[in-house]
């Protein structure tokens, strides 16, 4: 018997389309040398004697895909959050890790991060580390570690940031990104590099042009942000005189998307219609971070339009800008502002739906990372085993309901189980 081969039985929960989640009661999910074989009413004949683990009356459901997350912001979540994005990032963010050149300390920061969020729902992320190449050398052992599957970025910036933050020059920033690519590159199983050009207005062209060369010689996935506050956008159009939209400053360089440079753009708050149809030519993710547009006051992500698109769309965190690891939590946001631009801003754009936010935090952003979110045969086996034993309740609940009540009321007590491409984690 293969090691990675065995069954959960419970009530199993995955997408097969944004617009409908597949539910089976008391049903095996059958994982086979890492991947689903798929969900039984029965365990087949085939799978006879493997091992079994019966979750009761718990609900299973895939791995949850945090699109977006900034590692190093953890331990400062929630704080500053009465500012907008431009001046938090000038008061809070940008101090705050200027001090991950203390290999000490960043230890410290990043044991916090990892270790929360392998008691989270979230079984892959992408995540920025900083500019300091030790550090985030560090942050891609601790998480390769945890089982997790991660994309994690050295961040690259040399301008408008203070000097404890910024890249000496062009020709630095050049030498130690491609220093950290050849430390890191076949270093791990789990941990994977992604460019990370922290965004615009903080990346020169020079750098930019940079950054594209090495994307083109390694082939390595681009993450950023994306139009997502309107002081910023402004900038980017002062800054890049030459483009007509925010995208572009990015397209330019090779570094939007496009078969051999898969490209996550977090926020697209205020996309113009020109934009979003390059996003979707180039094929571009967009990480949907609903609380931090709430709590940094850059807008309401028309997300409707973008589903209706049909363009790649998941969901992130945005650690610190949001303040909670869970994506649980952010389904349940993206449902809840969803109904404010709806009242407010477009009576035509329907509110998400649980359906709609639920493919978005598994199969949306998973496949990102291949062929995961889902429990149809030949995914990668990413699960994630919920109870809800401690949120008790007179009446009948469908499963469904059920499941919609830990997306609203659930925490760390709620998560009995993970794992990831086959690997128990807990």
């Amino acid at each position: 018997m293969k090691e990675k081969t065995f069954a959960l039985k419970g009530t199993v929960f995955y997408s097969k389309t944004k617009d409908e989640i597949c539910v089976s009661p008391d049903s095996y999910l059958v994982c086979e040398d890492g991947l689903s074989a798929g969900v039984f009413p029965v365990l087949p004949e085939a799978y006879q004697g493997i091992p079994v683990r019966d979750t009761g009356n718990s609900l299973i459901i895939p791995g949850l895909t945090d699109l977006h997350i900034h590692a190093p912001q953890y331990s400062f979540r929630s704080v500053g959050m009465d500012m907008e994005l431009l001046e938090w990032l000038d008061q809070i963010a940008f101090p705050e890790e200027s001090k991950f050149s203390d290999l000490e300390y960043a230890r410290k920061s990043y044991q916090i991060f990892v270790n929360d969020v392998k008691k989270s729902p979230t079984t892959r992320l992408s995540a920025f580390g900083t500019l300091h190449v030790e550090a985030t050398e560090l942050l891609m052992d601790l998480m390769e570690e945890t089982g997790l599957k991660a994309y994690i970025g050295k961040v690259n910036m040399d301008r408008n940031g203070p000097d404890t933050l910024q890249e000496k020059s062009v020709p630095d920033a050049k030498r130690d990104t491609l220093n950290w690519i050849a430390d890191v590159q076949d270093k791990y199983t789990n941990v994977k590099p992604i460019l990370t050009p922290r965004f615009t207005p903080s990346c020169s062209d020079p750098l930019m042009d940079e950054l594209g060369k090495i994307q083109r010689q390694y082939h390595l996935p681009v993450q950023s942000h994306l139009s997502e506050n309107l002081s910023e956008m402004a900038w980017v159009k002062e800054l890049c005189p030459n483009t007509a939209f925010y995208g572009e400053a990015y397209d330019q360089f090779g570094l939007f998307g496009g078969e051999d440079c898969p490209t996550i753009m977090a926020h697209c708050v205020h996309c113009p219609d020109e934009e979003l149809e390059l996003i979707k030519k180039r094929g571009v993710y967009i990480a949907h971070c609903s609380q931090s547009n709430t709590n940094l006051a850059s807008g309401i992500c028309p997300v409707r339009r973008y589903l209706d698109a049909g363009v790649n769309i998941g969901l992130g965190s945005d650690i610190a800008g949001g303040f909670s690891v869970s994506l649980l939590r952010a389904m349940s946001d993206s449902i809840q502002t969803s109904k404010l631009y709806w009242r407010l801003m477009d009576h035509n754009a329907k509110p998400l739906t649980l359906e709609e936010v639920f493919y978005m935090a598994t199969i949306g952003g998973g496949s990102f990372f291949g062929k995961v979110g889902s429990f149809e045969k030949g995914y990668e086996f990413d699960a994630v085993i919920l109870n809800d034993e401690n949120l008790p309740y007179p009446q009948e609940f469908t499963p469904l309901q059920r499941l919609e009540r830990l997306v609203y009321l659930s925490d760390d007590r709620n998560i009995i189980g993970k794992y990831v491409a086959g690997t128990k984690i807990f």
